[in-house]
């Protein structure tokens, strides 16, 4: 590692650059009417670099810094704006279209500026804003966009791979994706179906300009969401030339281009391949993911008010057992530990990809938005007793689709007096198959289910938010409401079942110090998987036991102090309340306590039975600075609870506690760069093993595991684990590229995760297992096998700009 830091070094002192700026291009217009504005003053936040739009509204900005730069555009009547971050090197020039709003408090917003953190009418707290630079330079993030999200607020993870987002208390599965407006059902690879989490996220962070995380005052033409709304926004592709970005990293490469097609389109579009499967072939692990990805957007100006957007992305994951992990391996325990997994984890191979139009139409005043697209899973998994392939020893064959045709119709319109109204509607036709054999065994003995389904489904929903600053003075204030409903019951055919309010409210104490809260009802739909479940008499139980939609209502408030326009301190008190979560008949247990793991969450019978809460509160700090050094704090205390099989409150699967994340950076001279992130995650509860069950041989033989004791739902914890990670970044600008070299060193003290302790059973010298007689029964005798994580990963990786 000190070699490598030595090198970069030499070679940064090495090349001297005679001019190291570039240029920045764009044009300023009426966020309503779509004219230009001309002599709006452009400048570079923080510096005296600066100019002003011509005639045409238009601007050139010159003496730009390399790197990652925002632009501040102000001008009287209109309320000031800072753009994103965009990369300016010595070949990139970018592009920006600046939208300004018009404003009656014309002296107010010339003297107060733009903030460079977001603050919203619709969603006054509970919502964080992060750009591309932050995404790049997260440390343990390995430009990994979900990975990012883990560092704020409220936001918790499993320590380990996966991309389990926890927001709140709430599981996985109650997270919504959107892209450019486009919903994404999956979002990672290798995702649990009726989840979202997942080892890899499937976005390329190479194509994405910032990201809106909620989490909670849900806008209300969002849908499903009960824990958090992701709303992705891309870049769109240079008006000018053809650009070029090669990524090379620890776990996968990639290629992204984007430029003009003709003088009205441009392009941007990328592709991935991972060889992870090399890497962990070569460190002996006994599974090998292989993934592939696209992404793309296509942007059409029609005229200066219409222009439409074509985005698509998708993915293909390979997952197979590395059934020679223990050649020439010596150790018993690691031979016991890989025989477990291969014994435990199916062969899948999945598909998906999501593509949709957006078409916008700029009125004087309303934006007339219409968004058509198209979604499909593939998900197929299979796995025998011991790994041997033959009909005898299959204990599952799964094959699932899921497909979905969306349409969506927004208005938003701008009404006198600054009121802001928003109101559309929905319909979705779903396509959803199943095919499902599998044996299992519980406290209860063993079973098995065989069964088909095909479900043609129809979705429809209306919606509405009205808003305003300055309702009363220093009183902002949002109301909105949805109605979904879907023709898979009676019940659910109804929409004013499903009747979905919300408002927020925002007053301003003193000067940058303001009071704020929200309170709304949200829905979401149960799994396809729940949906289209049957049993081995062809029946959909589901829909005979009246399954219902998921609710949650929400009760947010907090106080938000801004000393300065680029920091912010705030304190949130927040509780979740839910009923109608879907209660596993097999288990006795909710379905809110599953979902971290590969394989499906949902594929039996329930009942929509459950309830919990989650409650706690939240301290976040952040500050950035124009001179590059950015600093986040957040402090989470949450407890997540849903009641058992008899009817007590007891902790979820989610229920950290404890919550803390640090993060900072510096850039430095010579464009340098550092940055450190902290993380401390409380421990979650588990389950412990029924042992009685799990011994008999012919429970263990289906299972090939512990069999837990849903008595003792979630009675013990595990201890709380905490990660440090560094990142250290060097670029270097010549005329026709550049190149970014970075070191992402995870878990640099080396930190242990505690996972659930596999049950192996013993076996004989010559490898067989021990069997005894119990009392006419055949049982096992087991032993513990630790089961641990959390190694120093040292990550490195190249970008080059070209």
């Amino acid at each position: 590692m000190k070699k490598i830091i030595v090198i970069l070094i030499l070679l940064s002192a090495s090349f001297s650059f005679s001019q190291n700026v570039g240029i920045v291009k764009g044009k300023v217009i009426d966020a309503s009417t779509r004219a230009a504005i001309p002599f709006v003053n452009v400048l570079i936040p923080g510096t005296t670099i600066g100019t002003a739009t011509d005639d045409n509204g238009e601007f050139i900005l010159e003496k730009v810094p390399l790197g990652y730069v925002k632009l501040e555009f102000s001008f009287l009547g209109y309320t000031s704006s800072i753009s994103d971050d965009y990369l300016v090197t010595k070949e990139r020039v970018p592009y920006i279209i600046a939208e300004l709003t018009q404003t009656s408090e014309t002296l107010k917003e010339v003297v107060i500026g733009s903030n460079l953190l977001r603050k919203s009418v619709l969603s006054p707290l509970s919502l964080q804003t992060l750009g591309v630079a932050e995404i790049e330079k997260n440390p343990g993030g390995n430009r990994d966009i979900l990975k990012v999200i883990q560092s704020l607020p409220g936001v918790a993870s499993n320590p380990g791979f996966r991309n389990d987002i926890i927001i709140r208390g709430g599981a996985p599965s109650e997270n919504v994706f959107y892209i450019d407006g486009v919903e994404v059902p999956v979002i990672n690879h290798f995702q649990t179906q009726g989840s979202t989490g997942g080892p890899v996220g499937i976005i390329n962070a190479d194509l994405i300009r910032k990201v809106d995380f909620y989490a909670s005052a849900f806008p209300a033409n969002t849908i499903n969401a009960l824990s958090s709304v992701i709303n992705f926004y891309q870049k769109d592709g240079s008006k000018d030339k053809l650009n070029a970005r090669a990524s090379i990293g620890t776990s996968d490469a990639g290629i992204t281009l984007d430029g003009p097609i003709n003088s009205k389109t441009t392009f941007i579009a990328s592709f991935r391949q991972s060889y992870l499967q090399f890497l962990f072939k070569l460190i002996k692990l006994p599974f090998l993911p292989t993934y592939n990805d696209f992404q793309f957007k296509v942007k059409h100006q029609i005229s200066s008010k219409d222009e439409i957007a074509i985005i698509g992305l998708g993915a293909i994951d390979n997952f197979k057992l590395n059934e020679s992990v223990n050649n020439n391996v010596t150790d018993t325990q690691t031979i016991k530990r890989n025989n477990y997994i291969l014994s435990n984890i199916p062969v899948t191979n999945t598909w998906n990809y999501t593509v949709g139009a957006v078409y916008k139409h700029y009125g004087d005043n309303a934006i007339q938005q219409f968004v058509l697209s198209r979604n499909v899973w593939n998900n197929t998994a299979n796995k025998y007793a011991d790994n041997i392939k033959d009909s005898a020893n299959l204990l599952l064959k799964y094959n699932s689709t899921e497909a979905e045709n969306k349409l969506r119709y927004e208005n938003t319109i701008s009404l006198k007096r600054n009121f802001k109204l928003n109101v559309g509607a929905g319909l979705e036709q779903v396509q959803y198959n199943n095919s499902t054999f599998q044996k299992f065994a519980n406290s209860s003995g063993l079973n098995f289910v065989d069964y088909s389904s095909s479900l043609n489904l129809f979705k429809y929903n209306l919606f509405g938010q009205i808003s305003k600053s300055n309702l009363l003075p220093k009183f902002d204030a949002s109301f909105g409401f949805r109605l979904d409903a879907i023709n898979y019951s009676q019940s659910m055919k109804n929409l004013f079942n499903q009747f979905s309010p919300r408002i927020s409210l925002s007053y301003e104490i003193v000067r940058k110090l303001r009071l704020n809260a929200s309170t709304g009802t949200y829905f979401e739909l149960p799994a396809y998987t729940i949906l289209g479940f049957k049993d081995n008499n062809n029946n959909l139980v589901n829909k005979q036991h009246n399954l219902k939609y998921i609710q949650a209502s929400h009760i947010v408030t907090g106080l938000e102090y801004r000393p300065e326009k680029n920091s912010k301190i705030s304190l949130e008190g927040f509780y979740k309340k839910y009923k109608n979560y879907p209660f596993s008949i097999k288990n006795q247990i909710s379905l809110a306590n599953l979902g971290s793991d590969f394989g499906v969450v949902g594929n039996e019978a329930v009942s929509s039975t459950s309830v919990g809460r989650t409650y706690g509160f939240e301290v976040f700090a952040q500050k950035t600075s124009y001179s590059g050094f950015y600093g986040i704090l957040s402090y989470t205390f949450v407890k997540s609870e849903f009641k058992d099989k008899n009817n007590n409150y007891i902790p979820s699967t989610w229920d950290n506690r404890h919550l803390l994340t640090l993060t900072s950076g510096k850039k430095l001279n010579k464009n340098w760069e550092i940055g450190g992130k902290f993380r401390l995650v409380g421990g979650q509860p588990y389950t412990p093993y029924d042992l009685n069950a799990s011994e008999i041989v012919a429970n263990y033989d289906v299972e090939n595991k512990g069999i837990l004791n849903y008595n003792l739902l979630n009675t013990q914890r595990f201890k709380t684990y905490t990660q440090l990670d560094i990142r250290i970044d060097k670029t270097w600008f010549w005329k026709h590229f550049s190149l970014n070299f970075y070191i992402d060193l995870q878990n640099i003290y080396n930190s242990i995760a505690e996972s659930q302790r596999y049950l192996i059973p013993e076996t004989d010298a010559n490898g067989n297992r021990i069997i005894n007689n119990n009392d006419g029964v055949n049982t096992y005798q087991l032993e513990e096998i630790a089961n641990n994580s959390g190694n120093f990963i040292p990550r490195f990786g190249l970008i080059i700009d070209f």
